[in-house]
């Protein structure tokens, strides 16, 4: 038995599906890990098939795969003092489970089984693992370790039972995605594993973006006091050599490794960044492409797309037509030279003018209505899915969490494409962010250490740009107002009442009722959205799932309760 432990935690970036690049980059860790002298290497959950494979895992050869590739690192620990251990799936008979094994001396000496499946939230692992039995300790270089995987930490059963059975360590391996202040929860609900049962907890998270999740990393280790002893980068890989030793009063962390966490303003910035980059460079694209229109929302996608891929990979292009004023024509061409990317002026008046000609007998003695402002977004949309074919960059959509909500979005035009990295965030989060980029350079960014979204375009009314002196605020209430009711409705699962009370006389029921109205119409058109990076508790599409076909009503119920003047619209 050893009283010093050396434990090397790979904080990576795997690819789903991609056994043998996520092999080569384990096998190149193992032998980081054996340079640096340690006694374990950890890796993150389902490490060589990514988190998460999905219906992957109904393809018998890629079970194969894996275990395959699970037993060809084992060989890497030949003749070697090193364990590994490796989160990776396993089967036996019929039995698919989700596991860690322990490599040891050229083999698989151990492996234990997650026992809290999640299957809410956005991961269903019931569906395709069977859950393992309370996992017992695993004996490396005499000390009892337990092995909580991921969901296991969240159930204090799991902990109490290693620690009954004599860990004295717990090493969690995870693919926790990130939303906002997550590691927050993640730290208390560590603490209160570390003070109910007297061991150190060292808890790995991958990192990287996966369609629309994207994991922060942020791996970090308490020992009992709480005391926060490890702290690994955040949105980025991480090789992090932790020392523990034997004390009276068991393992403790013999010096601090530390890296600051970005700041709450900063956070959702990262995120969006790595999740737009690891889509376009884990699905092989060389350039992106956006619509820039001299709002708010296009100059945020710009920056992002900047920050993520460099500015030679970005390509911007301005679709004016009547309506299009000299103010965004000037601001969408100082955002693109600021950023330092590609911009194309491609016109669409004649375009427009041929298909309202063309549908003028059809549209005959009918009042000019949202059809013909439709007509302009779609024609955008076509111009766009153009040059994107024709040119090869991957079509980025712009739209906000808050038109998105409420259908303010145009089916086939502005929502044409294949990604879009602000879905998530709601309209005042665009504005803040844009501040915050103006005054600061994100970590790992590639874009300029400039105010790269002009000061106009904050500072301006949105607005769509589809009638004469057109703006947002014609059809929808102020964004704080707007924002303040869909994050009740959509984030917190509030009632009309509870939303409408919260709100204190500042909005009543009856806008409550309306925007709900309108979340529940435009279902169809999100379900037809493209993917983006989940930044909140509760995104659209991954998290949040209501059926298009809904006849449920909030219910007038706690409504009665309410003062006559908040009440307005019941009737």
């Amino acid at each position: 038995m050893t009283d010093h432990l050396r434990i090397a935690l790979a904080q990576a970036n795997p690819t789903v599906g991609a056994i043998a690049a996520n092999l080569g980059r384990a096998e190149a860790l193992v032998d980081e890990a054996l340079a640096a002298k340690a006694d374990i290497v950890m890796f993150t959950e389902l490490f060589l098939t990514g988190y998460f494979p999905d219906d992957l895992l109904f393809r018998p050869r890629f079970i194969a795969d894996a275990m395959a590739a699970a037993e060809a690192l084992a060989q890497r620990t030949a003749g070697t003092t090193l364990t590994v251990i490796l989160p990776s799936l396993w089967q036996e008979g019929a039995v698919l489970t989700n596991s860690v094994l322990v490599l040891e001396g050229g083999r698989i000496t151990a492996r234990r089984d997650k026992h809290e499946l999640p299957n809410d939230d956005v991961f269903y692992e019931r569906r395709y693992f069977s859950p393992g039995p309370l996992p017992q300790p695993v004996t490396i270089k005499g000390v009892p370790i337990g092995l909580p995987i991921c969901e296991d930490i969240w159930h204090d059963a799991v902990t109490a039972h290693l620690v009954a059975a004599g860990a004295e360590l717990l090493l969690c391996p995870n693919g926790s995605p990130y939303w906002h202040d997550k590691q927050t929860t993640r730290y208390q609900r560590v603490r209160d594993r570390v003070a109910a049962h007297g061991v150190p907890v060292v808890y790995l998270n991958q990192v990287g973006g996966q369609d629309e999740l994207v994991f922060d990393g942020a791996s970090f280790a308490i020992e009992p006091g709480g005391h926060l002893v490890m702290q690994a980068k955040s949105f980025t890989p991480d090789f992090i050599i932790t020392e523990w030793s034997r004390t009276a009063s068991g393992w403790r962390a013999t010096k601090e490794a530390m890296t600051p966490l970005p700041e709450a303003d900063e956070a959702p910035w990262l995120a969006a960044m790595l999740g737009l980059r690891d889509y376009v460079n884990k699905n092989g694209f060389s350039s992106v492409l956006l619509g820039l229109s001299g709002g708010i929302d296009s100059a945020v996608v710009a920056a992002l797309a900047v920050d993520a891929l460099g500015a030679d990979r970005v390509h911007a292009l301005m679709l004016p037509y009547h309506y299009t004023s000299e103010e965004s024509l000037v601001d969408a061409r100082t955002c693109a030279e600021r950023l330092g990317i590609r911009y194309d002026v491609v016109p669409i008046a004649a375009p427009v003018e041929s298909a309202l000609g063309a549908l003028a007998p059809v549209f005959q003695g009918r009042p000019a209505d949202l059809t013909e402002e439709n007509i302009q977004s779609r024609l955008r949309g076509v111009y766009l899915m153009a040059v994107s074919n024709k040119l090869g960059g991957l079509l980025l959509t712009t739209g906000n969490k808050s038109e998105m909500a409420v259908g303010y979005a145009t089916l086939y035009g502005d929502m044409n494409g294949a990604f879009n990295p602000i879905k998530d965030m709601l309209k005042m989060q665009v504005y803040a962010l844009a501040a915050w980029r103006n005054a600061h350079r994100p970590q790992g960014a590639l874009g300029p250490a400039v105010e790269v979204i002009p000061t106009n375009i904050i500072d301006k009314a949105p607005s769509a740009e589809l009638r004469p002196n057109q703006t947002d605020q014609d059809s929808l209430p102020p964004y704080p107002i707007l924002d303040e009711i869909i994050a009740g409705l959509v984030e917190q699962d509030l009632s009309l009442a509870e939303i409408v009370a919260k709100g204190e006389g500042r909005f009543d029921l009856a806008l409550v009722r309306r925007l709900e109205r309108l979340i529940g119409l435009a279902e169809y058109k999100r379900r037809q959205a493209p993917p983006g990076v989940k930044l909140t508790r509760k995104a659209f599409g991954l998290g949040r799932r209501y059926p298009i076909t809904n006849g449920y009503r909030d219910t007038h119920d706690a409504i009665a309760a309410l003062p006559p003047h908040l009440s307005k619209g019941l009737e």
